[in-house]
């Protein structure tokens, strides 16, 4: 019997494109969904109505908020500071409907960086921006350096006993690359830190009262995983939790 491959859906950022509004999200997190997780990838745009996403949920078995540039925008955590650029509403907006949206319906969310800034917002956290402290520096590269020296930028995080990371990673200690400025201040209630960083910065969440895995990390396990097992231990959990939840239509099983 062939084995039926789970769908994740995998949020997009908004971007102009010669001069027009357009969606894009980067290659690197659709073949590590393809290639590591041995799901099937399908772009979810954000420039459409949050009163889609139960309809949405409703045909994927996993949900992923990837990395992006643009900054959450204070006002979505009750913060009457305007944010830095560049801000992306649409993302802003239909991230956290589709982030409720699956938890209500069972299905797994998982989050990259900006993902897990989103998850933490979506439950009722906060975020800060670290330039406005001296935090900025031990988290991400300096500016103008090439995407290979931003992304071999890293630090060690200390990962929390008896949580999912250290379930999955194996380990009390690890070295991720970091290239974020917003991070967690108050933590949604409903979550629980995994790993915490540099000047206690967190560094990776879990759920602990969902149907489905809720997990999210702020480093960026989709750059190059191959040779760190515990990044390619990422992808190989976001894949069996999809599949967990798979569901193949009706008579669509094939037997060779």
């Amino acid at each position: 019997m062939l084995q039926h491959r789970p769908i994740v859906g995998v949020i997009a950022c908004g971007r102009e494109v010669e001069g027009e509004p357009a969606q894009a999200v980067k290659h690197r997190y659709l073949e590590a969904v393809e290639r590591f997780a041995e799901a099937i990838p399908l772009i979810v745009p954000s420039n459409q109505s949050e009163a889609n996403v139960a309809d949405i949920v409703a045909r994927l078995d996993a949900v992923m908020l990837t990395g992006s540039n643009s900054n959450i925008a204070p006002r979505h955590y009750g913060s009457d500071l305007i944010g830095q650029a560049p801000i992306d509403d649409g993302r802003d907006g239909l991230g956290q409907a589709l982030i409720r949206a699956a938890i209500t319906a069972g299905k797994p969310v998982f989050g990259i960086c900006r993902g897990l800034q989103e998850i933490n917002v979506a439950l009722g956290g906060t975020l800060r921006d670290l330039r406005d402290s001296r935090l900025a520096g031990p988290h991400h590269a300096l500016p103008d350096v090439s995407i290979e020296e931003m992304f071999a930028f890293g630090h060690e995080i200390e990962v929390s006993a008896n949580g999912t990371l250290h379930r999955y990673a194996a380990s009390d200690r690890l070295v991720v690359n970091s290239v974020h400025f917003q991070a967690v201040d108050r933590l949604a209630e409903g979550l629980v830190v995994n790993a915490i960083g540099p000047d206690g910065v967190i560094e990776a969440v879990s759920a602990t009262n969902t149907s489905a895995p809720v997990f999210a990390v702020q480093w960026h396990p989709e750059w190059r995983p191959q040779g760190r097992p515990h990044d390619m231990a990422f992808w190989h959990y976001l894949g069996e939790a999809a599949r967990a939840q798979y569901m193949p239509a009706p008579g669509s099983e094939i037997s060779l």
